[in-house]
């Protein structure tokens, strides 16, 4: 019999973070708190501009958005925030979605894998994801839930399992 394997991968769908972002955009437009204070968000190339014209505002237009992405099912570990900076008379703040997996991550992954899960089960790096492959599917399932119980400064899926 033939090994089964499954993919660890660290992909957003862009999709769903467009809605969330536009869902965001609606709420701040709609919100009493924020009326006539030119509170905005949107792309901005790849990255994500949020704006406003106090420090207070712009951290409640991340939060917003950040909610917005929980209820889609997207994990802020993905989200890259970096810190409000004054801009002229209004606060920015710029985030950025991050995929795949460094190497320097996955080879932690594949450390913790070798250390902590069953025996006979192999783990590589392909790129920006990680296969692991066993003969026993009941490991692999042993390796999913050691992966979701670690708390890890990533996001990850397993994906491809067969």
């Amino acid at each position: 019999m033939a090994d089964s394997s499954f993919d660890i991968v660290s992909k957003v769908e862009r999709q769903e973070v467009d809605n969330a972002l536009n869902q965001a955009a609606k709420e701040i437009s709609q919100r009493y708190d924020f009326k006539g204070t030119d509170a905005s968000i949107a792309w901005s190339g790849e990255k994500i501009l949020m704006s406003a014209n106090g420090e207070e505002r712009v951290k409640a237009i991340l939060d917003i958005f950040q909610s917005k992405l929980i209820k889609r099912g997207i994990s802020l570990k993905a989200l890259e925030v970096g810190e409000p900076q004054l801009s002229g008379k209004e606060y920015k703040i710029t985030a950025s979605i991050q995929e795949g997996i460094s190497q320097e991550n996955a080879k932690k992954v594949a450390k913790i894998i070798r250390d902590e899960g069953p025996k006979g089960v192999k783990a590589q790096v392909q790129g920006d994801e990680l296969r692991v492959s066993s003969k026993s599917r009941d490991d692999l399932q042993a390796v999913q839930a050691l992966l979701k119980g670690k708390d890890l400064d990533f996001a990850i899926q397993f994906a491809n399992y067969r």
